[in-house]
């Protein structure tokens, strides 16, 4: 069984999805919008500027990032 997800804001995943080759590339509004040139693997992400981020919706953008939970985990641990 994957761990349990972290309570954690969009910036915080922001930052934890950077470390892992993601760029900035716009903002409207609260939705920030990352991109990962170098990695077709990489689907676009659009994370929301909130303070914490649903279950749901964390895991969707850990998985369509290639990412594991345990992987995310870890690196948000760093």
């Amino acid at each position: 069984m994957s761990p349990k997800l972290p309570k954690i804001s969009g910036r915080k995943a922001i930052t934890v999805f950077e470390t892992t080759g993601y760029q900035v590339v716009r903002q409207k509004g609260s939705h920030i919008r990352l991109r990962d040139d170098k990695n077709p693997d990489h689907k676009p992400l659009t994370v929301p500027d909130h303070k914490s981020l649903k279950a749901g919706l964390l895991r969707t953008l850990i998985r369509d990032a290639g990412l594991s939970v345990e992987d995310f985990v870890k690196l948000l641990q760093r």
